[in-house]
């Protein structure tokens, strides 16, 4: 689970503790065994010496006194280890680490990560208050620690009425109609990228699909294909969003958050170069709607709030669904009966059939899809700042205390999910369907007025591409294989997911 946490400052005139340096170090160098290696030795070694120099789960005690007279309870919770608190710890377990916070304190806990103290929320109840955020007490401030230099004026790092007024804009883009006229677009592109994959074994799926995605995302919201600058633009995406996890967050090369402060320039100089063509076009593009964008009082987007837009909904267009579409594959790889209903029905429709009508009734991959989105949410943290003193659950909170909400807590409970460690889309299925536990039961797409723009467009777009795989392709894992799992920042497949390609031959 993400956590949060401020800018390291440095002091000119700072001497360092040889302890701290050490640990520093050792994070640097962490960060290089990471890009090299397909596993994480560097951060379970660390998360193994965090628990040697100091006891995991210390002396509890809350975190601000609450006022006087008003019934409420402090926080309750523990620093942990000294420096480096639960960081590494919470990136190598995320949900081992929730649960044995829920465990030990309940529902509303604090810790301390990146340096400084958190709130955690888990479970239905606390997350609602959070997320229905009906005391405005909640802001999406908090996102600026995480992203701010990367994605800063995102639609979701905006607050009330800012937000709604740039959200208002950007709902046109998401419509019905505009959505149906999208997939009847991207079809032949997903065709084209699929049917292209190599047959074999070892291909490695996720950055592929990843590729694809980013042509989707450009060929949808921007009108046009990236050509040869496409790998550069998805390194610097890369870059930009693992930057947000780094321990180290001031400008030292080679270190993450450097990596991802150029990934930003990189983009800033991608998306204004195409702006001046955009401010002219009258194309349907997302690109081209929001430079024409006006408000009632002829109000309109500046180059800068278009571009970051740009950047931000392209971000999350193709980063989602790529951890998505990855997810399924994997989850269908190791249940092929799965794989082999889900194709069944794919097969049914007739070559050359595309759009909505195509993609909306298959049902076993509906099924498929939110029970992947249950086990793996591809963002497994939201994250909050109090604008004010409030209360949750109960519990004082002060103001600018900054807030982690785990979603991927609550699609593990077993209060709301019968054997929530097995893969089961049945539970989706009337009349099951375990999702309707609590509101906050199933929530891979956030809640409240926060909650995604574009879930009914990333959904189809997961879809069409498992559509396109199953009707062209089997695929298979070694017996035993279990994917490894990269938790430093948005989850994704650490070694790739390597799968073994067969070209379809007839049907199932």
């Amino acid at each position: 689970m993400p956590r949060s946490g401020r800018y390291l400052a440095l002091d000119p005139v700072w001497r360092p503790d040889p302890v701290i340096v050490g640990n520093l170090l050792a994070m640097i160098a962490t960060d290089e065994i990471r890009r090299r290696l397909p596993a994480q030795p560097g951060l379970l070694a660390l998360a193994k010496l965090s628990e040697l120099v100091g006891v995991a789960g210390g002396p509890e005690r809350i975190l601000a006194p609450p006022p006087r007279g008003s019934g409420l309870k402090g926080v309750p919770g523990d620093p942990g280890p000294p420096v480096v608190g639960y960081t590494f710890m919470s990136m190598r377990d995320p949900i081992g680490g929730a649960v044995q916070r829920f465990e030990q304190h309940g529902p509303v806990s604090w810790s301390r990560v990146f340096g400084i103290d958190v709130v955690s929320v888990f479970g239905g109840d606390a997350i609602e208050e959070v997320m229905m955020n009906r005391d405005r007490a909640f802001s999406q401030s908090g996102w600026e620690y995480f992203i701010g230099p990367f994605f800063h004026r995102g639609l979701m790092l905006l607050d009330f009425e800012e937000h709604l007024y740039h959200r208002r804009v950007m709902q046109h883009a998401f419509t019905r109609d505009r959505i149906s006229n999208y997939f009847a677009g991207v079809a032949p592109v997903i065709h084209r990228g699929v049917t292209a994959w190599p047959q074999g074994r070892g291909f490695r799926l996720y950055p592929a699909i990843k590729r694809l995605s980013l042509d989707l995302a450009t060929a949808t919201f921007m009108g046009d294909s990236m050509g040869p600058e496409a790998e550069r633009v998805n390194r610097a995406f890369v870059a930009s969003v693992r930057a947000g996890t780094a321990f180290l967050r001031f400008d030292v090369p080679g270190g993450r958050w450097s990596e991802g402060l150029k990934g930003r320039r990189v983009l800033e100089e991608f998306f204004r170069k195409g702006l001046p063509a955009k401010r002219r076009s009258d194309s349907g593009d997302l690109f081209a709607a929001l430079c024409h964008a006006e408000s009632e009082d002829g109000e309109r987007f500046t180059d800068d709030d278009v571009v970051s837009h740009m950047i931000f909904l392209m971000m999350a267009a193709h980063d989602t669904a790529s951890i998505t579409a990855s997810m399924v594959a994997y989850q269908l790889a190791r249940h092929p009966q799965w794989q082999a209903r889900a194709r069944a029905e794919s097969m049914a429709v007739p070559a050359g059939a595309t759009g909505l009508e195509v993609l909306e009734p298959l049902g076993t991959l509906d099924l498929v899809i939110k029970e992947a989105l249950r086990m793996v949410p591809p963002v497994p943290g939201l994250v909050r700042k109090t604008v004010k003193d409030t209360a949750l659950l109960g519990y004082h909170i002060p103001a600018d205390t900054m807030m982690i909400v785990s979603p991927w807590f609550n699609h593990n409970f077993e209060g709301y999910w019968s054997r929530p460690e097995q893969f089961d889309p049945m539970r989706f299925a009337e009349p099951r369907r375990e999702d309707k536990a609590h509101r906050m039961a199933w929530m891979p797409f956030g809640g409240g007025v926060h909650q995604c723009i574009g879930m009914h467009f990333g959904v189809l777009e997961v879809k069409a591409l498992l559509h396109e795989m199953l009707r062209s392709f089997r695929w298979s894992i070694p017996d035993g294989y279990e994917m490894p799992l990269d938790t430093t920042s948005l989850p994704r497949p650490a070694d790739g997911l390597p799968v073994r390609l067969e070209p379809i031959v007839g049907t199932d």
